[in-house]
């Protein structure tokens, strides 16, 4: 008889967290490698469109690019965040839909957890404490970032087996099962599916001193275009009609990977919006790279920039000048980008914030006509910048790496609203620019 296996991606303990196109897509596609060796169920807190919780989920309204509010609940505060002056939430499906699901279906074999971010680890221990009870018989794993950069944390937390890193081999031995890595991830875990996810290569090239990727990949690498292209095709299948890519350094070697894989897009003719969330490396948008996303569907672009100040952008790993940021927004307007559609983003809260000159980047931003985004600094463990923020906080607890509880500590509270309302300000003036030239 195939093993059973159930996929289970955890409600998020948080101050706040939106639907950027989010999904489990570690999940599904080390799910999808194993795909008909296997009967698979999926239970995804964070599903807008869960047909079982209308009641929940039937005000989350979608912006026109699928995007929304994620089904929350005031709860009280962790105590070590007691001081923190912001409202905490649990953002996901009520508790109750995973109880009864596991009562209505006990007999799995195992069960696979996707983890992200270090700090959310209390709706992991919460979905662990609920298979314990309702399903003791299940091997319960642990895979993705928090198992990984918190490997002696995450031990704590009572699972079967923890995953460290990217050799899926030991996961692999550890279910008994064979997998083939030719194969897509395993979307139709999904009854219902509107939005979704993509990446066509892992790692980064780059080693920015805030970065977790260097932590978990141990370098750059390329997807194979014909499973890109497969994978692509089945959501096309499932009339899918917005999809973002999650990768990491999606523009690098781009003649020998990005505009393969788009030509063959644009072949499909597909009316499919495509999406960045992660953020662009400007210094790699060229006339032609922007020609060829624009022309394959892409709609919204978000470009990482961080700073204006050479002198933070040198310490912190020299990603992107100004300059570079100016001839990339040019670039995709002429290609046929809306300069809405076009966001930068910037580090608040950062360590080395006295030499970011932080201001004069979001002045400088919106002079080039597009929205800029305040992104909370995030600190993680065993980065340079990480090391650094041991003077504020204790890196050995998890809860201390969430954005919004070290920009406060760092920043201040009082600085840090103040930023967000010139930002909001000055979006709201080159959106009100906008309208009156149009």
């Amino acid at each position: 008889m195939a093993k059973r296996i159930l996929l289970v991606n955890p409600a998020i303990y948080d101050f706040t967290a939106y639907d950027f196109w989010s999904k489990p897509y570690g999940l599904l596609t080390v799910a999808g490698y194993i795909r008909g060796k296997a009967q698979f169920s999926l239970f995804d807190y964070m599903d807008r469109q869960a047909q079982f919780a209308e009641k929940e989920t039937n005000n989350l309204k979608s912006d026109k690019w699928g995007r929304g509010n994620f089904y929350k609940q005031k709860i009280p505060k962790p105590p070590a965040l007691k001081d923190i002056p912001r409202h905490f939430h649990r953002f996901g499906l009520p508790r109750h839909y995973f109880q009864k699901f596991l009562q209505e279906n006990k007999n799995f074999d195992f069960a696979l957890v996707q983890t992200v971010m270090t700090y959310w680890y209390p709706g992991i221990a919460e979905v662990i404490e609920d298979i314990r009870e309702y399903s003791p018989q299940t091997k319960i794993v642990l895979g993705g970032n928090y198992a990984t950069l918190c490997p002696d944390h995450a031990a704590t937390l009572g699972a079967d087996f923890n995953l460290s890193g990217i050799d899926l081999e030991p996961l692999y031995k550890y279910l008994d099962l064979k997998p083939d890595y030719t194969q897509p991830a395993l979307w139709q875990a999904y009854d219902k599916l509107e939005t979704a996810v993509q990446k066509i290569s892992d790692g980064c090239p780059f080693r920015c001193t805030y970065c977790s990727v260097p932590k978990v990949y141990p370098g750059f690498s390329e997807r194979p275009t014909v499973r890109s292209i497969a994978e692509f095709e089945m959501l096309l299948d499932r009339g899918i009609k917005n999809i973002a890519f999650y990768d990491d350094a999606l523009l690098y070697k781009a003649d020998q990977l990005l505009i393969p894989f788009l030509k063959e897009v644009i072949k499909r003719n597909s009316q499919t919006n495509l999406h960045t969330p992660n953020a662009l490396n400007a210094r790699f948008i060229t006339d032609q790279i922007a020609e060829v996303m624009l022309e394959a569907g892409f709609k919204t672009f978000y470009l990482g920039f961080e700073s204006s100040s050479e002198q933070w952008q040198k310490k912190t790993g020299g990603k992107v000048v100004s300059d570079e940021l100016s001839q990339a927004v040019n670039r995709l307007v002429k290609a046929g980008a809306e300069p809405q559609n076009i966001t930068a983003y910037q580090i608040l809260g950062h360590p080395d914030s006295d030499i970011q000159h932080l201001e004069k980047s979001m002045h400088f931003v919106n002079s080039l006509g597009i929205r800029g985004m305040l992104a909370d600094f995030s600190p993680i463990p065993s980065t340079k910048d990480g090391k650094k923020s041991e003077k504020w906080v204790d890196m050995s607890k998890p809860l201390f790496h969430n954005k919004t509880v070290f920009t406060i500590i760092k920043a201040g509270f009082e600085q840090s609203n103040r930023l967000k309302d010139l930002q909001r300000k000055l979006n709201n003036r080159i959106a009100i620019k906008r309208e009156n030239s149009d």
